[in-house]
């Protein structure tokens, strides 16, 4: 695919072209991982060994493909994004790894996907919710049942809120669930969750899909949990590179995001902190 992405409407909420976002991506991406416990944790071994072909929406820096592509070498793992700077990143990453089953294309996925029908046996993609909208959600499902062979997999995985002993912490997240539920970004009914999971399965099966599944998990940022460090510097990063969207949006003055985000932290260095973030892996069947 050409690398050319002028046509192409890029509704992410952060600066995609930004090095730290890529540097956050790649964190994140390990992030969710360990929280979800694995690659591809709720999907059986027999059921994996039938496939041959692997396809990951909006894969950012490719980590999650380039994983797979490592622990199942019989699968051919192709990552597409919009961003070129990204797939040239993941490709260069699997090249010094010796990965040589993954490759990475550049592809808006809410256009048309450049595949014929029937090519994949599994579809996945994690964490869209950053660029996707209500309409979106449905043509892309609409097109993973296009592209998955009979029998194919479609398999997606958001999250839905977080929980935390922090008041400061619930109004930086609530910030981001109101702008994106107004923006019609979301399936939210009253802008107070990312509104998305519980629609997901509804849309599968709107599209054509059958046997939906779903697994849930938990990221514990909780002071002294395993995940605590790294949630937390996720969260410095990601907040610091959502500020302008916030404030461009006008749901919240800069002093107050700089303070909400001071008591933030100065709050997860509490020996108390709490904080569980839910999320959900959905997956269905091509019939």
């Amino acid at each position: 695919m050409p690398d050319d992405t002028s046509s192409t409407a890029n509704t992410y909420i952060i600066d995609i072209e930004s090095a730290a976002e890529t540097a956050s991506l790649i964190e994140q991406d390990k992030l969710f991982t360990r929280a979800m416990g694995g690659l591809l944790p709720e999907q059986p071994a027999d059921r994996l060994a039938t496939m041959s072909c692997l396809l990951d929406l909006a894969c950012g820096p490719g980590g999650w493909a380039t994983n797979v592509a490592y622990e199942y070498p019989e699968l051919d793992v192709m990552g597409v994004d919009i961003n070129p700077t990204m797939t040239h990143y993941a490709s260069a990453v699997a090249l010094s790894q010796g990965v040589k089953n993954a490759s990475f294309e550049v592809m808006d996925i809410k256009k048309p996907l450049a595949f014929g029908t029937n090519t994949f046996d599994f579809v996945n993609a994690r964490l869209m919710v950053g660029f996707m909208d209500r309409a979106a959600w449905s043509s892309v499902i609409v097109e993973c049942l296009r592209i998955l062979k009979p029998g194919g997999i479609l398999r997606l995985t958001e999250l839905e809120g977080v929980t935390s002993s922090s008041v400061a912490l619930q109004h930086l997240t609530g910030y981001l669930y109101q702008v994106l539920s107004q923006q019609g970004r979301t399936f939210s009914v009253d802008g107070r969750s990312f509104g998305l999971v519980h629609m997901l399965g509804r849309l599968m099966q709107n599209a054509g899909f059958s046997q939906v599944e779903r697994r849930a998990f938990t990221l514990d940022a909780s002071s002294r949990s395993d995940l605590y460090y790294s949630t937390r510097k996720d969260y410095e990063v990601a907040y610091t590179l959502l500020k302008p969207y916030l404030i461009q949006t006008g749901i919240v003055d800069e002093a107050t995001f700089d303070a909400e985000y001071n008591t933030t932290f100065l709050d997860m260095m509490s020996d108390d902190f709490t904080s569980v973030t839910f999320g959900f892996t959905t997956w269905s069947v091509k019939p």
